[in-house]
């Protein structure tokens, strides 16, 4: 579900909640695909964000000119709500842009993964953020497969172009 105020995203994950727990809050298991740093998983802890994409694909892949001036670039979000190995929730941009929600359920070996990201601030967040928790999202689902991720700037170029047109015309 896409609108211009909240996103929501459902995985089914080939590995055990606890494995997927692992690749949300530690580092470099994180930084294969989404953003690395530490995390202090109990509410109020911090959740480091460390901008490093070219570590999401596997092969030599540049990181598109809009996004090379976030090459590098390190923050840090609070963890709001926190039950390992089951859900997470941390504010975005200090809480400007929302508050992102991930919940882990098992169905027997796999995982059940919803990420809900609420209180965007319009069309655009929905656009940026709903083509990047998608791409993210599917690297996380290849490398849980034991799959490689060949270009995830290529994924990434198709996840905005689908999230644009998710939009209703009169939000976009």
């Amino acid at each position: 579900m896409i609108t211009a105020q909240e996103l929501r995203f459902e995985r089914l994950l080939d590995a055990p909640v606890e494995t997927v727990w692992r690749y949300l809050v530690e580092s470099e298991l994180r930084a294969r695909w989404f953003m690395g740093g530490e995390t202090d998983a109990r509410p109020g802890g911090k959740m480091e964000l460390v901008f490093d994409h070219a570590r999401l694909s596997d092969g030599d892949v540049p990181t598109p000119e809009r996004y090379r001036g976030n090459v590098g670039s390190r923050w840090h979000e609070t963890i709001v709500r926190a039950e390992p190995p089951h859900l997470i929730a941390f504010t975005w941009d200090e809480g400007k842009a929302g508050e992102v929600t991930i919940e882990l359920t098992a169905i027997g070996n796999r995982t059940l993964l919803v990420l809900t990201h609420r209180g965007l601030r319009g069309p655009e967040d929905a656009r940026n953020f709903g083509g990047g928790w998608h791409a993210h999202l599917a690297v996380l689902e290849t490398r849980l497969a034991g799959r490689a991720v060949p270009d995830f700037w290529a994924l990434h170029r198709a996840a905005e172009a689908k999230a644009a047109g998710c939009l209703a015309p009169e939000l976009g």
